[in-house]
């Protein structure tokens, strides 16, 4: 078992980490940057929490930080902070996030959202550990990076969508959590440490799941990933109560005549757009175009 514990969920059933997690203990306890790559709902931000929880500077804080949220003409000095009369509203000095981070960790979820122009900055900031908050002068930053991306953030780097260089210093510790669907038989040890998070939550102990729901689990491709798996167990320890779970099997594609290139994109595009609860960055990134090309496509095809 790990120490502290806060790895331990996703040992494997024998006590050791599975081989896509290889080196996650002695990368918990360094001061190098980490990446972790995956598909929306696979733990990656979870797994960054674990890392920060078991490490040297578990005392310190961790401040995370999502550039699809801020809008980016607020972005730099939410992150680096700034001086009052920096710009206009600056009434006060700010720390910023890194200012909140010193002698902790900073997380950037999503960091394939970053715009360019802070990348350049984040670059020198984690080579030199120094930055300038909006406004004012040079200081040096105490903190550990940690960053959460899409699978597809090497291939934004070869194609200038992303920093190679800074791709490469965020890659000196990377890890890639695959989505449910290739790891099925890990699905029941999962689905069993979920029920008992959940029964512990919400006060039902000793949930089950039954034959049933045990059996088609196992062949479900899950596009949701581990989140879709918490979502429906929540949902029917909600509605069903306590001992035996037998949640039905989320609705398949109904097998009928093929359907048009533009009825299976805009089915896509609006349970991606569900799925981000609007989120136009995030769904972008989940169907692997750019923010201006979904812009396009919505156009076209109407979509609110």
């Amino acid at each position: 078992m790990t120490e502290g514990g806060a790895l331990d969920r996703w040992l494997d059933s024998d006590g050791s980490f599975p081989q896509y997690l290889f080196g996650i203990d002695r990368a918990a306890v360094s001061d190098a940057p980490v990446l972790i790559l995956g598909e929306s709902g696979t733990g990656r931000s979870t797994l960054a929490r674990s890392l920060h929880s078991v490490s040297p500077r578990s005392s310190g804080p961790l401040v995370e930080v999502d550039p699809g949220v801020v809008p980016a003409d607020l972005f730099e000095g939410d992150l680096f902070g700034f001086k009052r009369g920096a710009f206009t509203g600056a009434t006060e000095d700010s720390p910023g996030r890194l200012g909140r981070a010193e002698g902790g960790a900073l997380l950037f979820d999503h960091v394939e959202e970053l715009p360019l122009t802070t990348q350049s900055k984040l670059l020198r900031l984690i080579a030199e550990k120094k930055y300038s908050p909006l406004g004012g002068t040079e200081v040096s930053a105490d903190l550990r990076f940690l960053a959460v991306a899409s699978p597809d953030l090497a291939w934004r780097a070869e194609r200038g969508a992303f920093r190679a260089d800074l791709f490469y210093r965020l890659e000196v510790l990377a890890f890639r959590l695959p989505p449910l669907r290739e790891r099925l038989e890990e699905l029941p040890r999962l689905a069993a440490r979920v029920l008992e998070d959940l029964g512990a939550r919400l006060n039902r102990p000793h949930l089950q799941l039954s034959p049933q729901a045990k059996s088609w689990m196992v062949e479900y491709s899950w596009p949701g990933n581990l989140r879709q798996l918490r979502n429906l167990l929540e949902r029917e320890i909600v509605l069903q109560g306590e001992g035996i779970l037998d949640p039905p099997r989320p609705s398949e594609v109904s097998q009928g005549a093929p359907r048009s290139l533009a009825e299976v994109e805009e089915e896509q595009i609006r349970t991606t757009l569900a799925f981000t609860r609007g989120h136009q960055g995030r769904a972008a990134s989940l169907l692997g175009i750019s923010r201006k090309a979904l812009w396009q496509k919505r156009r076209r095809l109407g979509i609110p």
